[in-house]
């Protein structure tokens, strides 16, 4: 018997919006001021903000606990600091990982006085809770996801490359040129996936999604993604039963 697939449609205007002046934030699902009873999350996916920090602003000293955070820069770059002992700027190409656990403190601001920063913050819920707080950072180059996906962040019992959390979830990011196609075959039973549309135009279970869109699908095995123009996009394979 074919599975039956389920999917949401999250398209980027609908998005909940906040403008701080210093922050302008878009919320795929309810954060702060923004919440949708029907937008509280995708299994464990509980957060997925793009925000545009202004040169020399950003976020002190604040607490976090029982949550994986993954930062992805999207343009300029990032100051990081926590109560780990770890400080570093991340900019574009890098990514960011911090499972909260127990607990933990940290900043992050614009690291530049002159640029904005774009970046994109997710938070996912753990598989286990109250870890001692973990955190990880490494730089991935462009041309090591150019036509294919590649993994950059998987859970803490893979040995690849990737970044690792504490959770049975994947990322994968790919740049593709228009006129292409790419599959994706989800990583574990249980999970769904979700894509978000970081640039570009892509078609995916009959559905068009633009720059900032994204889908939910579960029940699929494997995907299909039909390249419209020429695209970047992350992939999060994630446990539904969050």
């Amino acid at each position: 018997m074919k599975k039956e697939i389920q999917k949401v449609i999250h398209k980027a205007n609908s998005r909940g919006a906040a403008d701080h002046g210093w922050l302008k934030a878009r919320h795929t699902f309810s954060f702060a001021g923004y919440y949708e009873e029907d937008r509280e999350q995708f299994g464990a996916l509980r957060v997925l903000n793009d925000d545009i920090i202004e040169a020399g602003y950003g976020f002190g000293m604040h607490p976090h606990n029982n949550m994986e955070i993954i930062t992805i820069p999207l343009e300029g770059a990032l100051k990081h600091k926590d109560s780990m002992g770890h400080t570093s700027v991340i900019k574009a190409g890098d990514v960011q990982v911090m499972s909260a656990g127990k607990g933990l403190m940290h900043s992050e601001y614009n690291a530049s006085e002159t640029e904005a920063l774009n970046l994109l913050q997710i938070w996912v819920f753990p598989k286990h809770r109250n870890i001692d707080p973990r955190y990880g950072e490494k730089t991935f180059e462009p041309e090591s996801m150019k036509g294919k996906w590649l993994n950059i962040v998987s859970p803490i019992e893979d040995t690849g490359g990737a970044l690792q959390i504490n959770q049975d979830a994947w990322f994968s990011l790919g740049k593709f040129e228009k006129g292409s196609s790419v599959s994706y075959a989800k990583k574990r039973a249980g999970n769904g996936l979700y894509v978000f549309v970081i640039e570009g135009g892509i078609e995916v279970e009959d559905e068009a999604l633009s720059r900032r869109d994204a889908i939910g699908i579960e029940g699929s095995d494997e995907i299909n993604i039909e390249i419209k123009d020429h695209a970047y996009v992350l992939i999060m394979d994630v446990p539904m039963n969050a």
